[in-house]
Parts: structure tokens; C-alpha cells; sequence
């Protein structure tokens, strides 16, 4: 039933991505195991695109490759690009160090100022026992770094002074990435434009105020707002609440072929926005493995008082341009989608790749920063499940259904059961911009809706493993939470954090609560 709505999905509204016909509800778990055959799907398009992979060599007689000082590349002309980072061979091993670039616009003599690029990337990744945290195709990697249309380059690696004075040695194998994210898709003259007016100075989002479900319009206290973290923090003793009884396993993740779900990429470039009665109707046909109801058990959300079952509080979905929108190449990623059991929080984050670039740049930024995570980094497929540019736009992140509980790769220890967004930006010493935040409340209202979470609740959740909480150690996080809640890192940058919980009270009147 489902292969039979691909030939009709891009000339009809795009809501029915989620929304087979009632008859064919019950049989929804058949039909995910007999999948259509590969040529029910429309060919990829050819898309563009393309990595620059440069070893990095020693600069002065200190240096050795792989070992203590500095590595880097003089002043070079280069074939375009507009992204760049540094991996290396293990992605155990940590860059003890600074990494500074400087790029030369595309057709000019202009150079731009050295630019540092973030070096701790590693706890954007996937949980470490997953098959995509343990993959052999993984390297070290820094975050990308987005400079805009460029032809030449010069960078340095500069080791950190270690304990002893001496300097910390660098991983062995770094390269300098540089990605030209290529032309992207045409747009068909029907679709839904992308935003395009810039932001102002941040303010607070416009959303309906009314009260939450515990009647007021606070967020949930639940622990003092996280500062920075070191990346040598380490849980305080009151941090992992008691637990009565041992907690089951949470089910593993389970890996679909693509042909198997009828999905967004090939279908539409956007997705319509739904009203909130419209996204409450379709929810009940959604696939049976998401839960209706509040979760229940010993991860289940923290009540803000007791929710009736029978109240879906799902937000109206918001329009979402896609993969096929953005002009992701699907040829590049794994082939197959794996799921989580349902989606009880959601981590914000900051992409750390710079504010310098336009909400029309923001679906090239997305290409190069997906090149950067599959082919650089060698991970399945993009991090993140959505991304959020600074004038509001969603985005369709990892593959696998928008209305779907996929598994990514975004807050290291805490992806199971959990959604991960990316702002496009820095945020640690500039604001978000209104836009973005309004955003960021629209998606959750509509996505944890979808399962039965509160945004002004919180939830507890088990840590596959990190730098602040050890593996199995219970953690309570609210239902929107920031990456460095779950993580010793600054991300989301302190001015996105501090906007959080006006997120949480937008996202739960946008629910109806």
C-alpha cells in the first residue's frame, strides 16, 4: 500500500507522506516486511558536489607528522570550495589543540582573517556500542566550518602545551576536508518558497501564550541551567535520580531497507504545514511501533500533572523542506534506515559552522555539511534529524521519515529515544535570531506530540556512554534539552541555551496545553 503512494506523493498535497488510508493501518507492520521491489522508487537525481582530501604536513623543524608541534598547509590555490575541516585516522584519539584557517574568495585576492575551527566534534557522533559508532569507516573530525565560495586556503594545527611543557602530540593522518557542495536541485515553480528575509537582533519568539498543563508558564525546574562543560566535567553525586526497580533493555534498533517505507526524499521538495487538527487526525495512522500514549515505564516522562490518554496535544506540523529540497545525494549514505523505539526528548544544538551565511546559502550548507559527516567523517548519513536556519526554515535531516523515530548520530550517549536539531550557526557569543527559537518550538510541539511528550516535562533517560554520565548511569533531562546537558561541550553556545525555555512554554502552547 505504501509503495503504491510514491508516483503520487509529488503531485498531491504532501501530508499524505504520513497518512496511508485507515484500511491500511493494521497491516502496516506486513507491509514494512515485504518491501516493494527497488524499481517502485524514481532514480536519484544527479546532483553535484565534491571533497578536496589534502594531508597535512609539518610546518617548522619542531613538527613531525602524527607527532608533537604544528601541521599545516601554506597559502595554496585550490578548486572551489565552500566548507572545510580537519579529520585524522582514529576517532579515539582527541585533538589536543587549536586549528585556524584563512580562505581566499573564489575569483579575487582577498583573504579572510584566520578563522578558528571547533576541534571537539567527537560527542556529536553516535552512542559507542551502536554499529554506526563502531564502524571502521569512522575518523577523527573537527566540526566543519562554513566560509563561502573559496579557491584558496592556508591552514595550521598548533598542538596544546601538554602537563610536562612539552607539546600534547596530534593524531596521526590529519587532512584538510574541503567541500564544494555542488549546484543544487531545480525548483519546480509550485513550491513552497524558503524564507529569505534575514533576521534582526534576536527577540523573544511570538507564539500564543496560555497556560501549561501544571497551569502556569514557567519550564519545569528540573536542574540549574547547565553552564559550559569542560570536556573533564564529570556527573555531580546527586545527579542520577533513584531507581526502584532494575529497567529492561530499551528494544535495539532495527534497520529497514529504504525500498521497504514510502518516504520524503524522492517525493516532494516541502512538506506542507498541517494544522493542529490536521496533525492529530493523521496521527493514529502513523506506523504502529510510534506509541499513542504517554510512555510508561522507568524512562517515562515526569508528569507536569497527570496527562489523559485520550488528549493527544500534538502541535500543528510545521512546513519541513526535505531532503529532495535541499538536494541531499542519496547515492552517498547507507541504504538502510535505523530506527529508535520512540522519540521521549529532544537535544538542541548549534552546527558551530559560523554565522556567515545567508538563509539561500542554508541547503548548500546543508549538502557540504552532510558530504563533511558521510564522506569525511564516514558516518551513514547526516547527524542531526533536523536542521533550523536562522530566518525559521525546518529541515529534513537524517533519512528515514520526518515522522519517524530514526536513530542519529547527535548527542553522544543519548540518541536512543531522542531527536537531535541543528541550528545552522554559533551561538556562544551571538544570540539566535527569534526566527530560529519560534522554530525550533514549532518542530517539537509537533514531533514529541506525536509521542505523547510534554515540552515542559521532563524525562529520564539511560547513558549509552560519555564524558559526563557513564554507561546505564539514569539522567533526568527536560523534554527539550540542550546538547550540553547530556554532555561535557559548550554546544548549544550559551545564548541558544539561555533561549530554551522560552522554546519549552511555546512549544506546550502551540500543543494546546
Amino acid at each position: 500500500m505504501r509503495a503504491s503512494l510514491v508516483p503520487s506523493i509529488a503531485v498531491t498535497c504532501a501530508a499524505v507522506l504520513a497518512l496511508p488510508v485507515p484500511s491500511a493501518a493494521p497491516a502496516a507492520a506486513e507491509v514494512l516486511g515485504q518491501p516493494p521491489a527497488a524499481s517502485a522508487l524514481p532514480p536519484a537525481p544527479d546532483l553535484s558536489g565534491s571533497t578536496q582530501s589534502l594531508p597535512l604536513a609539518p610546518l617548522g623543524p619542531s613538527s613531525r607528522a602524527g607527532g608533537s608541534g604544528e601541521q599545516g598547509l601554506p597559502r595554496r590555490d585550490v578548486k572551489p570550495f565552500s566548507l572545510v575541516g580537519v579529520v585524522w585516522d582514529d576517532p579515539e584519539a582527541p585533538l589536543h589543540g587549536t586549528v585556524q584557517v584563512r580562505t581566499r574568495a573564489t575569483g579575487t585576492d582577498t583573504w579572510s582573517a584566520w578563522q578558528d575551527v571547533e576541534t571537539h566534534n567527537d560527542e556529536h557522533g553516535a552512542d559507542p556500542d551502536s554499529a554506526e559508532g563502531t564502524s571502521r569507516a569512522l575518523r577523527g573530525s573537527t566540526a566543519p566550518l562554513w566560509v563561502g565560495d573559496s579557491d584558496g586556503v592556508e591552514i595550521r594545527v598548533r598542538a596544546d602545551a601538554g602537563r610536562t611543557g612539552g607539546a600534547s602530540p596530534l593524531p596521526a593522518g590529519l587532512r584538510l576536508e574541503l567541500v564544494d557542495p555542488g549546484e543544487g536541485p531545480e525548483t519546480a515553480p509550485d513550491t513552497e518558497p524558503v524564507l529569505e528575509t534575514e533576521p534582526g537582533p534576536a527577540t523573544e519568539p511570538v507564539a500564543d501564550t496560555g497556560p501549561t498543563a501544571d497551569g502556569s508558564t514557567e519550564p519545569v525546574a528540573v536542574a540549574e541551567a547547565a553552564p559550559p562543560r569542560t570536556r573533564t566535567a564529570v556527573a555531580p553525586a546527586d545527579a542520577v535520580p533513584a531507581v526502584a526497580a532494575p529497567e529492561a533493555p530499551p528494544p535495539p534498533a532495527v534497520a529497514f531497507p529504504a525500498t521497504a517505507l514510502s518516504l520524503a526524499p524522492y517525493a516532494a521538495p516541502w512538506l506542507t504545514a498541517l494544522s493542529q487538527g490536521a496533525a492529530e487526525a493523521v496521527a493514529p495512522y502513523l506506523p504502529p511501533f510510534l506509541p499513542r500514549t504517554p510512555a510508561a515505564g522507568s524512562e517515562a516522562q515526569e508528569p507536569v500533572q497527570a496527562q489523559a490518554a485520550a488528549a493527544p496535544y500534538i502541535g500543528p506540523r510545521p512546513a519541513i523542506v526535505t531532503r529532495k529540497g535541499w538536494g541531499a545525494d542519496e547515492s552517498i549514505r547507507e541504504k538502510t534506515f535505523v530506527y529508535t523505539n520512540t522519540i521521549k526528548a529532544a537535544f538542541v544544538h548549534h552546527s558551530a559552522t559560523g554565522n556567515n551565511y545567508t538563509c539561500a546559502q542554508a541547503p548548500s550548507v546543508l549538502r557540504s555539511i552532510y558530504r563533511y559527516h558521510v564522506l569525511s567523517s564516514g558516518w551513514r548519513d547526516f547527524g542531526y534529524n533536523f536542521a533550523v536556519d536562522k530566518c525559521g526554515n525546518i529541515y529534513e535531516g537524517r533519512a528515514g521519515g520526518v515522522d519517524k523515530p530514526v536513530l542519529g548520530a547527535h548527542t553522544l550517549g543519548f540518541n536512543t529515544s531522542t531527536m537531535g536539531i541543528a541550528v545552522l550557526g554559533t551561538f556562544s557569543t551571538t544570540a539566535p535570531p527569534a526566527a530560529a527559537v519560534t522554530a525550533v518550538a514549532r518542530l517539537t510541539a509537533w514531533k514529541l506530540g506525536l509521542h505523547g511528550i510534554n515540552p515542559v516535562g521532563s524525562v529520564t533517560l539511560t547513558s549509552g556512554g560519555g564524558n559526563l554520565y557513564a554507561k546505564g548511569t539514569k539522567v533526568k533531562f527536560h523534554a527539550i534539552a540542550g546538547h550540553r546537558d547530556g554532555f561535557a561541550t559548550d554546544c548549544p553556545g550559551s545564548l541558544l541555551y539561555g533561549k530554551l525555555g522560552t522554546a519549552r512554554t511555546s512549544a506546550a502552547s502551540y500543543q494546546g496545553r
